[in-house]
């Protein structure tokens, strides 16, 4: 069983290199063809344990794996998922809280932990929130100030 799960995530991954689906629909067809049999809810298991994450490119929404998120230099990355996609940020003692629209957690967490930012501890993300765990509360509020001149810079 373990097999046959190893080689779906792996032609997933590799479908989305070769030309990232728009949706879990299109990716289900596109595994189909492939010869493997798959519900929706294998699909988005099988995403979720990827790390893949929807992103915006030429003005479509696709899929793409954490790999493809973070290439290239880190600081302008950050800087252009911060602007797209942080609605708010706030503090609460050594903790930085990001708020993104629905479903965009992940992305903007998956950036945060490839900018290997000084003072940062971890992320933890849900659905539309990000917790940054820093060491200190003074690197908090510097790390929420460090953003915000990202978000409207």
């Amino acid at each position: 069983m373990r097999d046959a799960k190893d080689r779906r995530q792996q032609a997933i991954a590799d479908l989305i290199r070769s030309g990232p689906p728009a949706n879990q629909e299109e990716l289900a067809e596109r595994l189909e063809r492939l010869g493997f049999a798959v519900t929706q809810a294998t699909v988005s298991r099988d995403l979720e344990q990827l790390g893949a994450v929807k992103v915006r490119r030429d003005g479509r929404l696709s899929y793409v794996l954490p790999d493809q998120v973070v290439a290239g230099s880190a600081a302008p990355r950050l800087a252009g998922v911060v602007r797209d996609w942080v609605r708010s940020i706030d503090c609460a003692g050594n903790l930085t809280v990001i708020k993104t629209p629905p479903g965009s957690a992940h992305l903007v967490g998956v950036v945060l932990d490839g900018a290997d930012l000084a003072n940062i501890v971890g992320t933890i993300c849900g659905d539309d929130t990000i917790f940054v765990a820093c060491r200190k509360e003074v690197d908090a509020v510097a790390f929420a100030k460090h953003l915000e001149a990202m978000r409207y810079g």
